[in-house]
């Protein structure tokens, strides 16, 4: 079926507007993807016709929203092909999630001593959350290098790994570089010493297919705003077996199953780990996201997107002092280890100058280091401009992306 992208663009109404006179180009979406009109009226339907606390009410309303939030995990289960829906944690986002595991993990399954593997190119969710840790309970966080073309330093993994390793935790694709791990190979390594692996999945689950029983991962986290679905929610996967050893990371209404003063007993899989009243209309959202993503099918999504990648290098290579960083296209094809991500800086001009002109033009790009300062440290810089694509996005936007490089070039 040919990918109808008018159709698409018309389903997203704000990507019609201007912005200073021009005609809004958004290339942000590594930090957020906009929201297309099934999602938004799916979660106006429900606080107009089904708001009602989930779960514990009796009445019709209550029994309605709960049906709504629990078909949203199945779909959820669905897309990334987990086995049971005791395994779909509803969170806050991919930072909670990654927080939530490092914080369970940490105090049911680590001593002062152990060790954390993460890696170079980790965004600062999967780098802080694990430095509490260190300073709380003495952990030890340990990091895999990557070369100057961004690719992960593989063949260092096995030396690195020691007794006290306990956990990896890995980005599946970088925010800033656009490499694609090679999750399986770690995670198979990482299970030969009997290690589990979390993977952040935040910016692989909007471009290409994500199935956790076949990459054999152990945590899979990734956010729903990311992928065309509402802010302010997410999603954590974990193994049952993993998700029964973990203590709750937060304590309150819903994931409890009995309290005296004496002790609590916790509710069973997911709820042990939901405290509180879920963001029930933003899981709806979340659903209604996926159903969207599905009817275009992620090979078409990814074939659009990697040929707006490949466009969008070759046309950057053509502008004078440009420096692409991560993964860039080989010889007679394109790099099978890069995803929607192009970051890069021209010359001496400061990336910030950089992305405030092109605001102007209406050109809507990320800069500054991407909440990767260990990796901007690795690269030997303070920040890059960083375009980032979504399915709606086309050539003819690059093409005034290309312009207005060369425009603000032209300024410096």
């Amino acid at each position: 079926m040919m990918y109808d992208i008018e159709k698409i663009r018309a389903d997203f109404p704000i990507l019609s507007r201007e912005i200073y006179g021009k005609p809004l180009v958004y290339l942000d979406n590594a930090a957020t993807t906009q929201k297309p009109l099934c999602v938004l009226d799916a979660m106006r339907d429900e606080y107009l016709n089904v708001n009602a606390n989930v779960h514990r009410g009796v009445h019709y309303l209550s029994q309605q929203a709960t049906d709504l939030h629990e078909a949203a995990r199945e779909k959820v289960r669905q897309f990334i092909n987990a086995r049971k829906i005791e395994e779909i944690i509803f969170t806050r986002g991919t930072t909670e999630a990654i927080n939530l595991i490092a914080t369970s993990f940490c105090e049911s399954q680590m001593q002062e001593g152990d060790e954390v593997i993460v890696t170079d190119m980790e965004h600062h969710s999967n780098i802080v959350s694990w430095q509490l840790q260190a300073m709380e309970r003495g952990i030890i966080v340990k990091h895999l290098p990557i070369t100057d073309d961004g690719i992960l330093c593989l063949d260092m993994l096995e030396s690195m790994i020691t007794e006290k390793t306990k956990i990896i935790s890995v980005a599946h694709v970088s925010n800033v570089l656009g490499t694609i791990n090679p999750v399986e190979k770690i995670i198979k390594i990482a299970h030969e010493h009997g290690i589990p692996v979390l993977v952040d999945g935040a910016q692989s689950t909007p471009h290409f297919k994500v199935d956790v029983q076949a990459m054999d991962c152990d945590f899979f986290a990734f956010s729903g705003h990311k992928m065309y679905g509402p802010t302010g929610i997410g999603v954590l996967y974990g193994k049952e077996e993993w998700l029964e050893k973990l203590p709750p990371y937060q304590g309150g209404g819903e994931m409890i199953d009995k309290v005296t003063w004496e002790r609590t007993t916790f509710e069973r899989l997911p709820f042990k780990f939901e405290a509180g009243t879920p963001d029930y209309v933003a899981t709806h959202g979340l659903a209604k996201a996926i159903e969207y993503i599905d009817a275009i099918g992620f090979d078409a999504i990814q074939q659009h997107e990697q040929e707006l990648t490949r466009y969008c290098m070759e046309q950057l290579q053509t502008i004078e002092g440009m420096k692409i960083y991560g993964p860039c296209p080989v010889a007679g094809g394109f790099a099978a280890d890069k995803d929607a991500v192009v970051s890069f800086n021209v010359g001496n001009i400061h990336h910030l100058d950089m992305g405030t002109l092109l605001d102007r033009l209406g050109i809507a790009v990320r800069t500054g280091h991407h909440c990767a300062q260990p990796l901007m440290d690795r690269l030997g810089i303070s920040g890059t401009v960083r375009a980032s694509f979504a399915l709606y996005n086309t050539k003819e936007e690059i093409d005034t992306l290309v312009a207005g490089i060369r425009r603000v070039s032209q300024m410096f």
